[in-house]
C-alpha cells in the first residue's frame, strides 16, 4: 500500500485511527490508539524488523542521553548532543564521511529526519526541564514515533504533544471542526495529487524542452517555466500533505503546528523563512540562532559590530537548514545560498536604516512598489537556490548549459518582474475578494464557499486519481 504520501488508503488509514481514537476520552485509550496506529504505519511502511534496527537503535541512544540528564550527569550533556547529532549524520550516510564506517546492508530511514528534531529537542532541554528529563519509554515513543508527523513533519515541540494527547480532558471536537478538519484534508488531497502533478508535469516538460534544439525563444520561455513550476510545485507538493496530517491528528484531539502561512506572500527572504516549513525555522532559532547570537554576543565587546552578529548568526543557521536537507555536495551549495540570501537581506535592512534612519527606512519598506519588487524578487532567488535543491550535479551542469549566461539573466529577470506583478495582482484580488462579507463573515470564508470549493477540490481528486489512474509524484519531504 502507498502509506507514505497523500493517497488514499493513507487518509483512510488516518479516518480509522481517528474513529478508534474517539471510542473513549480517556488519555490512556487516545495513547493506546495512537500507539498502535502509529507502529501499524511503521510496519506498514519498514515491512522488517530487521531493516528497523538503525532507527530504534539511534532512538534507544536518544532516550539515554535523556537518562544521563535525569541522573544529574550534566558534563556528559554536550557531548550526549554532539553524539545524537553524529549517529544520525552516520545513519544519513552523509557523504563526507568515509564509506567504510557506514552501514551497507538496507536499513529503514523514512522520517529520521523528524525524528532527529524531536529527540534532539529532547536532549537539549532535558538538563534544564524536569518534564522532559523524566519522560516516560511509553512517551517518548509515542512523540518520536507519531504517525502523522513521521514523514514529513510538522516538527511539534514535545510539552505541546503532552499537552494535549496526555490531557485529562481533551481538547473540543465538535461537528464544526470535523467539518473543517474534513475539508482541510480535502484541499491537501487536492494540492498533492491534482496541482502539484500538473505543476510537476510542466516543469518535467520545460527542463526536457531546454536541452532540445529549438528556437532561442522557445528555449527562454522553457527556462521562465524551470524557475517558476518549481517553487510552487514544491509548495503544493510539501504543505499539501502537511495539510493532510494536521487535520488528521486535529481530529485525534492533537493540534500541530501551521508549517505555512501563505509563503509567497513575503516580501523579503528574512519573512519568507518565517512563512514557510515554519516549524524547521522556529527549530533553528531556538536551538541555533539564539544560542550562537548569545555566544558571539559574549565574545565581542565592541558596539559596532553587534548588528552584524546577527547576520554571522543568520548565515550559520540557514545554512544549516540547507545542508539538513540532504547529504550531498548539491545541499551545501543550497545551504550556501539559502544563508547568503537571508544575511544578505539583513545587511541591506541595516544599511538602509543607517543611510535613511529608522523613520524613513520603515516607510520605504513600507511603500507598495518597494513591497511587491522585494516580493517577485524573493519567489525569483528562492526559485534560482531551488535549483541545488532538487538537481544532481550532471542535471544542473546540463540545464545552465542550454543557455548562456546572458540569457539566463535575462530568464531570471524575466522571473523577477512576472512574479512581482502576479503576486502583486493576487494580493490585491485575495484582498479585495475578503471585503465581500456576508453576516459579517468573508463570503470566501463561509460554510457555504467552504462547502463548495471543497466538492469541487473532491471532483478533481476522484477524476485524477479513479479516472486517470494517474499517481501524485511523491512528496518531496519525505526523503529528508
Amino acid at each position: 500500500m502507498n502509506m507514505d504520501s497523500a493517497s488514499i488508503q493513507f487518509v483512510a488509514f488516518g479516518l480509522a485511527a481517528v474513529i478508534v481514537s474517539n471510542f473513549s476520552r480517556s488519555r490512556v485509550w487516545r495513547s493506546l490508539a495512537l500507539s498502535v496506529a502509529s507502529l501499524l504505519f511503521l510496519g506498514l511502511l519498514a515491512r522488517s524488523l530487521v531493516v528497523l534496527l538503525p532507527l530504534l537503535g539511534f532512538l534507544a541512544f536518544g532516550y539515554l542521553a535523556i537518562l544521563l540528564q535525569r541522573y544529574g550527569i550534566k558534563r556528559a550533556h554536550a557531548w550526549s548532543i554532539v553524539a545524537v547529532i553524529f549517529v544520525y549524520v552516520w545513519e544519513k550516510k552523509y557523504t563526507f564521511l568515509p564509506g567504510a564506517m557506514l552501514l551497507h546492508h538496507p536499513y529503514f530511514t523514512l522520517g529520521l529526519s523528524y525524528i532527529f528534531f524531536r529527540v534532539l529537542h529532547l536532549v537539549i532541554d532535558a538538563s534544564d526541564d524536569e518534564q522532559k528529563s523524566h519522560i516516560g519509554v511509553g512517551a517518548y515513543l509515542l512523540y518520536t514515533l507519531n504517525f502523522t508527523t513521521l514523514v514529513s513533519g510538522p516538527i511539534q515541540r514535545y510539552e505541546d504533544f503532552a499537552a494535549d494527547q496526555f490531557a485529562a480532558e481533551p481538547i473540543a471536537l465538535d461537528v464544526g471542526t470535523i467539518g473543517l478538519q474534513l475539508e482541510r484534508i480535502v484541499r491537501g488531497m487536492f494540492k498533492v495529487n491534482v496541482l502539484a502533478m500538473v505543476l510537476n508535469a510542466v516543469e518535467q516538460d520545460a527542463v526536457a524542452q531546454l536541452t532540445q534544439p529549438l528556437p532561442i525563444g522557445m528555449k527562454l520561455f522553457a527556462g521562465v517555466r524551470v524557475a517558476v513550476t518549481y517553487p510552487l510545485f514544491l509548495y503544493s507538493n510539501f504543505s499539501g500533505y502537511i495539510d493532510i496530517v494536521i487535520a488528521l491528528a486535529r481530529l485525534m484531539r492533537v493540534r500541530l503546528p501551521e508549517n505555512f502561512n501563505r509563503p509567497f506572500s513575503a516580501s523579503s527572504v528574512m519573512e519568507f523563512w518565517n512563512r514557510w516549513h515554519m516549524t524547521l525555522s522556529r527549530w533553528l532559532k531556538t536551538y541555533v540562532y539564539n544560542p550562537l547570537l548569545i555566544a558571539l554576543m559574549q565574545r565581542v565587546s565592541s558596539r559596532s559590530l553587534e548588528p552584524f552578529l546577527g547576520v554571522v548568526s543568520f548565515f550559520v543557521t540557514f545554512f544549516l537548514i540547507g545542508v539538513w536537507h540532504g547529504r550531498t555536495s548539491e545541499f551545501i551549495v543550497f545551504g550556501l545560498l539559502t544563508g547568503a540570501g537571508v544575511s544578505i537581506n539583513k545587511l541591506w535592512q541595516l544599511r538602509l536604516t543607517s543611510a535613511l534612519g529608522k523613520k524613513k527606512y520603515r516607510e520605504v519598506s513600507n511603500h507598495p512598489l518597494y513591497d511587491a519588487l522585494g516580493r517577485g524578487l524573493n519567489f525569483a532567488w528562492f526559485g534560482f537556490t531551488l535549483i541545488w535543491f532538487w538537481a544532481s550535479w550532471p542535471q544542473i551542469h546540463k540545464l545552465f548549459s542550454a543557455l548562456t549566461s546572458l540569457e539566463w539573466l535575462y530568464v531570471w529577470v524575466a522571473v523577477w518582474l512576472a512574479a512581482t506583478v502576479v503576486l502583486e495582482l493576487w494580493e490585491r484580488a485575495r484582498a479585495a475578494l475578503l471585503l465581500v462579507e456576508v453576516s459579517g463573515q468573508p463570503v470566501l470564508l463561509s460554510r457555504y464557499a467552504r462547502v463548495v470549493y471543497a466538492s469541487l477540490f473532491g471532483v478533481a481528486v476522484f477524476v485524477v486519481i479513479a479516472l486517470l489512474n494517474q499517481p501524485a509524484p511523491d512528496i518531496v519531504y519525505k526523503q529528508f
